[in-house]
């Protein structure tokens, strides 16, 4: 039956209805397309016909005072792939697995992922690993075959510590892509990095470019270099000292702060135990992160007799005492029920010079409970403790001090000698050498400025005085106290013949499960140079040793007291002639008989420690010819402890011909540190393989490419 007139409209109207709501559907889908997934659309188109590669920039420098370099970034090399050009991505990638030193399957993970124009297969390749490659990919080419073609290689960079161990803590370290991880290459890791390029190039279907000019090209932009107020030589002393502290007193940790009381600039920062930033342990985290703890600025404790400086101080400013007042030590005092032993013999009747040269406990208790609980609280405030010193090192503690409102008489007596209180070795040797220089409590810093690439000045620190807790009269009176510390008092072993030296020891408490452990003890010594205008001060520590007795008289005064002669040395302050012939030579005993060496210091006048149980003297410290004054202690080890002659000379080894990591290998080994210049392998030194210089030296090595 044909279709009548109604039933025609009907069919044409349900037919333009569909091709209305396809077109409406079209048109829907095509303003999604083309409006609102258009920038994905875009780019997955893009990623299909072009490749981009990131350019890294150079991470900037760390420099120290003089230019010295710190942290560099050397040469390195990231092999990448485009994966649409790789045929044979199973034989790839169990050739490339062993070379590169990747599991197999990450290797052709990586190199399968299609979806890319290109990709990274690894970063920070050496120099050798990248001629092995080139020459494997020359052999392929050679031989007519395209294994490796869809594989190249760009510039990288990786961070390198030329002096190994130095400064570790301080300058911590960065991730494998060169991001800041830890200390000030994580602080200052916006000024450092700098800013990626990028290079993006057009491919076609197989990932070969169509040429440079069809794509665009962002240049990177370098790091900034940041200049340190550490001093390399005088961190190099520290060094050197806190590694023959560690061995010499079988020490659990050794901190040494060394720094300019004029102006709180940190000279020197080491803390031992410490590892490699150029292969750090990264597969083991807890370790790891317990080495890369700054204990310098982060860790409290209680600081002991050198804390008395801080307590004289205060009683000398606020004319509690003065020069001419004696006291009588009966070996003991009472404070609140509570007995406060002084620590060796009675010390009867003496001077106020002579209770810190005596580090007389009782004394330090009367002048603590004169002081009382506002007023020295007044002057714990004024010398910082209790509170951040503001440096601009990350991991700063504040340190403990007992609430105001909460001490009682007995804490404030104990204050009084170093106990009951515990600060970070960064507050005390600030507000120490507030106590010398003049009464001025220095902003401590390290960073001393930060330059662009092409040297513009960007950021510069300037010496900053926090307070003046005391007058420049007191501190003038301090300053000859110390100095009678060490001419006359337990300080005798920082001695230094031709330098007005001051100082104080210090042995304080170890807390072990809660309770004061009664063998092992934290040794220190707080020392300056030239005690009339102190250019240097030094805090040394050394943590819980073996040796007995474990006073800081004895593990830290002679190792601090190297640093300060070395400082001054390189520093060029001259000697005073009229002080040289005060100091004695320590005879050499080394060889002899336990009693003949000790029948030999005692003619000469020193007193001694034994360490070891053997019966002949294998070395002793302070080495023979050493001036000391009289009545300092020598430190004799027995033929059952050897202990290497820290001053013999070494030849330097011949490292031309090897790629940076075995040449800096090599130098450390034996003692030595590399400055580096260029990259690839070394080509010249300076100085010549051959030459005899002191441990410690930096070789300048010079690198090509072949």
């Amino acid at each position: 039956m044909v279709p009548t007139g109604p039933v025609i409209r009907r069919r044409i109207v349900f037919t333009m209805g569909v091709f209305f709501v396809l077109f409406l559907v079209m048109a829907v889908r095509l303003f999604y397309l083309t409006v609102i997934d258009s920038q994905n659309l875009q780019q997955k188109a893009k990623s299909q016909w072009t490749m981009e590669a990131i350019i890294q920039p150079k991470r900037g420098s760390i420099l120290d005072r003089n230019g010295s370099v710190l942290a560099q970034s050397a040469t390195a090399y990231t092999l990448s792939a485009s994966p649409r050009r790789i045929e044979n991505k199973i034989s790839l990638a169990s050739v490339l697995s062993p070379l590169l030193e990747m599991d197999v399957n990450a290797v052709y993970a990586r190199i399968s992922d299609t979806t890319k124009g290109g990709v990274t297969v690894k970063r920070q390749l050496d120099y050798e690993t990248v001629q092995r490659l080139k020459l494997m990919m020359a052999e392929s080419s050679k031989n007519g075959e395209n294994l490796y073609d869809g594989l190249y290689l760009d510039n990288d960079s990786k961070r390198y510590y030329p002096n190994g161990a130095f400064a570790t803590q301080l300058l911590g370290l960065t991730t494998i892509d060169g991001v800041g991880q830890a200390g000030l290459e994580s602080a200052l890791n916006n000024y450092l990095m700098g800013k990626t390029g990028r290079v993006v190039q057009e491919i076609d279907g197989k990932g070969k470019s169509l040429g440079i000019s069809s794509g665009e090209y962002v240049s990177a932009v370098n790091g900034s270099d940041v200049y340190l107020t550490i001093d390399k030589s005088i961190q190099g002393y520290a060094e050197k000292a806190a590694r023959e502290a560690m061995e010499v007193n079988g020490a659990q940790a050794v901190r040494v702060l060394v720094m300019n009381p004029d102006t709180g600039e940190i000279l020197a920062s080491v803390s031992k135990p410490d590892y490699d930033p150029n292969d750090p342990p990264r597969d083991d985290v807890k370790t790891l992160t317990s080495l890369m703890r700054n204990t310098v600025i982060s860790d409290a404790y209680e600081p002991g007799s050198t804390f008395k400086m801080i307590t004289m101080s205060a009683c000398l400013e606020e004319k509690l005492t003065n020069l001419g007042e004696h006291f009588f030590c009966s070996g003991s005092v009472y404070v609140e029920g509570g007995r406060v032993r002084c620590w060796g013999n009675p010390h009867g009747s003496e001077s106020l010079t002579e209770a810190l040269e005596n580090s007389c406990n009782p004394v330090f208790v009367e002048l603590g409970l004169r002081l009382g609980t506002e007023t020295f609280y007044d002057y714990l405030e004024a010398f910082g403790f209790g509170e951040k010193t503001g440096v601009d090192i990350p991991g700063e503690g504040a340190g403990i001090v007992i609430a105001r409102n909460r001490v009682k008489r007995v804490d404030i007596a104990r204050i009084g000698f170093g106990q009951s209180i515990a600060v970070t070795p960064l507050q005390l040797l600030s507000a120490a050498c507030a106590v010398v220089n003049g009464g001025k409590l220095m902003q401590p810093y390290v960073i001393k400025e930060i330059r662009s690439e092409d040297g513009t000045l960007i950021e510069k620190t300037e010496p900053t005085v926090r307070a003046t807790p005391i007058s420049e009269e007191t501190s003038s009176t301090m300053r000859k106290m110390l100095e009678s510390v060490v001419t006359n008092g337990g300080g005798k072993n920082a001695y230094i013949a031709g330098y007005h030296v001051g100082g104080k020891t210090g042995t304080a408490q170890v807390y072990v499960d809660g309770k004061v452990s009664s063998d092992m003890h934290i040794g220190s010594f707080l020392g300056f140079a030239p005690m009339d205008h102190p250019k240097v001060a030094v805090l040394f520590i050394v943590d819980r040793a073996d040796l007995r007795p474990d006073y800081g008289s004895v593990t830290a005064a002679p190792f601090a007291r190297d640093i300060l002669y070395q400082s001054l040395v390189h520093m060029g302050v001259s000697k005073d002639e009229e002080i040289q012939l005060e100091a004695v030579p320590v005879p050499s005993v080394e060889g002899e008989s336990l009693s003949g060496a000790i029948r030999s210091l005692k003619n000469a006048g020193f007193r001694y420690i034994i360490s070891g149980d053997g019966s002949l003297i294998a070395s002793q410290l302070p080495a023979p010819g050493a001036s000391m004054q009289e009545g300092s202690i020598v430190v004799l080890y027995t033929n059952e402890k050897q202990n290497p002659d820290p001053d013999a000379f070494i030849e330097v080894p011949d490292v031309t011909g090897l790629s940076m990591q075995e040449a800096n290998q090599v130098l450390l080994t034996m003692g030595l540190t590399m400055t580096v210049e260029g990259s690839g392998l070394a080509c010249s030194q300076l100085p010549e393989a051959g030459e005899r210089v002191f441990p410690t030296q930096n070789v300048e090595v010079r690198f090509e490419l072949p």
